[in-house]
């Protein structure tokens, strides 16, 4: 798969990006290791991780699937974190979810923009991720009014030994607050997309360029071909890299055929 420079960063990346938000739905740690190793082999190199994520097993299997030496880049996240922490078990955080249907409190993610809390978070993704630093590390849905950006600022330059890249991530409500803001924080703008909405479109009002875009196939998008939804969200983030998801080794491979053909063709 081809690899493009992440606009405004040192970070060189696949086109489509594996996002691992759906990944306990894989099956067992096992079978989640074998599928990222299996999205690795089909050419994607970045992942994208959160500790919300699987309450924490998704940078786990992470850690398990790919050595600090691999060439695989990963992104994760602060600011929300799972209801219960990130240390429990499958059965327990299975039970939490269908209890949480009953009692939403008990599912509820917790939002901490505290840096405190941020600077814990980090030390135990990348112990969970079994690496010394981290490739990208994106504020998760932030609020504008809720950070105190010099604090943030402060730590983000006091952990430059073990963030290389920072950023937001969210929807267009979320990320445009930011984007009048020229700092370490807006570095990168991870943001939803779509053919219909061109949500992204936020970005090129604001003359920044795409980087990491999610979101193509909702809306009345998942009714029309997969590859043809691929290759036209391919066409609008020409700059950048698209997070994609999938259960399905067959899928992991057409994301693979789409983008070597659409490279093909430009």
């Amino acid at each position: 798969m081809q690899r493009v420079r992440l606009p405004n960063t040192n970070l060189s990346i696949s086109r489509f990006s594996f996002g691992t938000a759906q990944l306990h739905h894989v099956g067992t740690a096992k079978a989640q290791i074998a599928h990222l190793e299996a999205a690795a082999e089909q050419g994607f190199s970045h992942f994208d991780s959160a500790p919300l994520y699987g309450f924490g097993g998704a940078e786990r299997a992470l850690g398990l699937a790919f050595s600090d030496e691999s060439e695989i880049t990963v992104a994760t996240k602060v600011g929300l974190y799972p209801p219960g922490g990130c240390e429990q078990g499958r059965v327990s955080t299975l039970a939490r979810k269908v209890a949480g249907k009953v009692w939403p409190k008990l599912s509820r993610t917790v939002v901490d923009l505290a840096v405190e809390r941020a600077r814990e978070s980090l030390e135990r993704s990348l112990q969970r991720l079994g690496r010394d630093k981290i490739d990208l590390l994106l504020l998760h849905e932030p609020s504008a009014e809720l950070i105190q950006t010099d604090e943030w600022l402060g730590w983000i330059e006091n952990e430059r030994d073990r963030i290389r890249n920072v950023g937001i991530a969210g929807p267009q409500d979320v990320v445009g607050p930011f984007l009048g803001i020229k700092n370490q924080l807006t570095q990168v703008v991870q943001t939803r997309d779509s053919l219909e909405g061109r949500e992204a479109d936020i970005l090129t009002s604001v003359d920044r360029p795409f980087q990491l875009t999610y979101g193509y196939f909702t809306g009345r998008a998942h009714k029309r071909d997969g590859r043809e939804v691929l290759s036209a969200a391919l066409a609008r983030n020409t700059t950048g890299s698209i997070i994609v998801s999938t259960r399905s080794r067959e899928r992991l491979k057409a994301f693979a055929e789409v983008e070597k053909q659409h490279g093909g063709l430009q």
